[in-house]
């Protein structure tokens, strides 16, 4: 069963991976950054997709999988999405990282350069994505006789990797900006992603040993992300004028990631 999951979640985060490197070759076509709006739109339907992810993918599997084994399940969906926020809150607060648009860098001082810390802060954002992605794969192998679950962890492998596109090419075009070869900006934008595989195999070796503990892991993952979209994505897309641009990525991203999940499961 581990090894089952372990191989569909290399695939799924494998995936996701690829997509932010096919986002960062984005940089041999082009010579300057992508347009305001157009950073607007991706950023917005980014935080809609993981919005829907840990609602759709992570925290009513989380609660439907306590109720199952007779623990209500609000208590490990609100503590575990606590736990999450918690260490998303840790990691944002230790690792140096600077978010694009931004002239002062977050985290602990440190010597990096602004390409280096532009980095940081993708990585950073990659982290609780293959978490989820792992999880829910995880999920789908302990449930091997019923289908749907492996069409949901798919359709969020689906989901996350179409907007790490956008992700790869906010990494490596600003880079680009900063000086940065196109080649070297190119690895640093798909290197962005490679925390996403390592995640979801970490995941799923977890949750190959903590089967009961899966409900807690899940809505972890969930608060991970959420914490993401609050901190950063939300905010990032609606700086400047006509921020419903923005808004209307959100819902955008949001419903095509719940028609995703509900169709596919």
């Amino acid at each position: 069963m581990v090894r089952e999951s372990l191989i569909w979640a290399a695939i799924g985060t494998g995936f996701t991976f690829f997509m932010t490197a096919a986002g960062s070759a984005l940089v041999f076509l082009f010579k300057k950054e992508i347009s305001a709006m157009a950073q607007r739109i991706f950023l917005g339907s980014a935080a809609g997709v993981m919005i829907a992810a840990s609602v759709w993918s992570l925290l009513i599997p989380a609660m439907e999988e306590a109720e199952a084994a007779g623990t209500p399940g609000w208590i490990p969906a609100a503590g575990g999405l606590i736990l999450g926020v918690l260490f998303l809150l840790g990691l944002d607060s230790l690792m140096p990282h600077l978010h694009a648009g931004s002239k002062d860098p977050e985290g602990r001082p440190s010597s990096f350069r602004r390409s280096t810390l532009l980095f940081l802060a993708v990585t950073l954002h990659n982290i609780p994505e293959g978490m989820a992605v792992g999880l829910t794969f995880a999920l789908a192998a302990q449930h091997s006789g019923e289908p749907g679950n492996w069409m949901a962890a798919l359709a969020l492998a689906v989901g996350i990797g179409v907007q790490n596109f956008p992700e790869g090419a906010a990494v490596a075009l600003p880079m680009r900006q900063e000086g940065v070869s196109r080649g070297k900006a190119f690895l640093y934008g798909a290197a962005s992603g490679v925390v996403e595989p390592i995640f979801g195999v970490l995941m799923v070796l977890a949750a190959g040993s903590l089967t009961a503990f899966m409900p807690w892991l899940l809505s972890f993952a969930a608060g991970a992300m959420l914490y993401v979209v609050v901190e950063e994505l939300i905010p990032e897309a609606h700086l400047g004028e006509h921020s419903n641009v923005g808004t209307m990525g959100v819902m955008a991203g949001f419903l095509v990631m719940m028609v995703l999940d509900v169709v596919l499961s």
